[in-house]
Parts: C-alpha cells; sequence; structure tokens
C-alpha cells in the first residue's frame, strides 16, 4: 500500500461542536430567564401542574419554550440533511450562505409559524376562538418536556462515540412516538383544548398535524 494512501487513512480531522455547546447554554439561559422573570421564580413542578387559570406570562413562556425546540430539534436533526437546496444555497449575505443547520432552523421555524397561524385560523373559523389561549398553554407544558429531551440527544449525539447511521433509525422511533403520544395528549387531556365535534377534531389532526409535518419532511430530506 501507498504510503501516501496509508497516511490519508490515518488522518482524522476532530470535529469542532462548539457552536452546539454555545447553542444549548443560550437554550438553558432562556430557560433561567423564563422561569425566574417570566414566570416569577416558579420551579419546575409548579410550572408543569400549574393550571390555566392560575397561570401568568403564557403567550411569553409559549414563544421562549418554542424558540427553545426549534434550537434543538435544527441542531440535533441538521446533519441528517442530504444537501442544502442550491437556490437556498445560492442566496448569499454579505458573503455569507446558509449551512446545513441555518437551513433546518429556517425550515422549522417556518414550519411552526405556518402551524401555528393556520391553528389560530382554525379555531377562530369554527367558532372555538376562545380555546387557543388554552391550547398554546397546554402545548408549552408538552414542548417544554420534549425540549429537555432535545437537550439531552444533542449532548449525546455530539459528544459520545455513538454510531449516528444508526442513531438515525432510533430518532425516527423516539419521533414517531413523540408524534402519537402529542396527538393522544391533545385529544384527552383535562383543559379540552381541541374542538367538542369529531369531525373538526380529524380535520386539525390530518390538516395541522400530519400534512405539515409530512411538508417538513420533504422538504429537509428529499
Amino acid at each position: 500500500m501507498p504510503l501516501s494512501q496509508h497516511f490519508t487513512n490515518q488522518v482524522r480531522v476532530p470535529e469542532n461542536n462548539d457552536w452546539v455547546i454555545f447553542i444549548l447554554l443560550g437554550c438553558i439561559f432562556l430557560y433561567l430567564f423564563m422561569m425566574n422573570i417570566v414566570e416569577r421564580e416558579a420551579n419546575l413542578r409548579d410550572f408543569l401542574i400549574q393550571k390555566y387559570y392560575d397561570a401568568s406570562n403564557n403567550l411569553p413562556s409559549w414563544v421562549i419554550t418554542s424558540c427553545v425546540t426549534a434550537l434543538t430539534l435544527s441542531v440535533l436533526i441538521s446533519q441528517y440533511i442530504p444537501t442544502v437546496p442550491k437556490f437556498v444555497a445560492d442566496l448569499q449575505v454579505l458573503g455569507y450562505q446558509l449551512n446545513k443547520f441555518g437551513f433546518c432552523l429556517i425550515a422549522v421555524i417556518l414550519f411552526y409559524l405556518i402551524r401555528t397561524s393556520l391553528g389560530f385560523l382554525f379555531f377562530q373559523s369554527i367558532g372555538d376562538g376562545k380555546k387557543w389561549t388554552t391550547f398554546y398553554f397546554t402545548a408549552t407544558k408538552f414542548y417544554f418536556i420534549l425540549s429537555f429531551l432535545l437537550i439531552i440527544l444533542c449532548v449525546i449525539h455530539y459528544y459520545f462515540p455513538i454510531d449516528r447511521n444508526k442513531m438515525f433509525l432510533y430518532y425516527l422511533f423516539f419521533f414517531s412516538f413523540v408524534f402519537i403520544f402529542k396527538l393522544f395528549f391533545y385529544l384527552f387531556h383535562k383543559n379540552n383544548i381541541l374542538p367538542e365535534k369529531w369531525y373538526y377534531k380529524f380535520l386539525y389532526i390530518c390538516t395541522l398535524q400530519i400534512a405539515p409535518l409530512l411538508l417538513l419532511w420533504k422538504l429537509l430530506f428529499f
């Protein structure tokens, strides 16, 4: 075997994952700010079990939780994106272009913004507008727990010696379970956050849960 080929096979360029730590530390700081300022020094247990009518500043908590979820989800799945689409890569600002993480983050943020806007319009259009605030209050608790799981997965993914190709399959099982659990969480939660009529519930699940997720999957991985 030629010496140059042997040398090439042995050299491994270490990954620089400092950006992951900075993002995760930023997410933790956001949650510390939320718990101490927005939620007025509430502890974790009180935050999770608080009732809607006893809670305050629900909208800022929802926004912060959504930001942390979008960031951690993008950090975790961005490395599995095959490539950044050419029409996105061609967009440059001051000579910089989006990498896989930037593209994934923008796609996830747009996904949540569009789905949230359509969800708001859906509740208003069926005459259940009063349920909207209860809906995002309840969803905040779900995504708060999910974001902590995503933080743990990000640490394992980038800082532990795992086979990332094999882990992708486990991630698929994990997110499939989370998605199914979320549907049951929404359907049977005591706050009764979905419309009363069954066909509205079916319409919401199909058009605002399943369809947007399939579109996001197609955008990121095809």
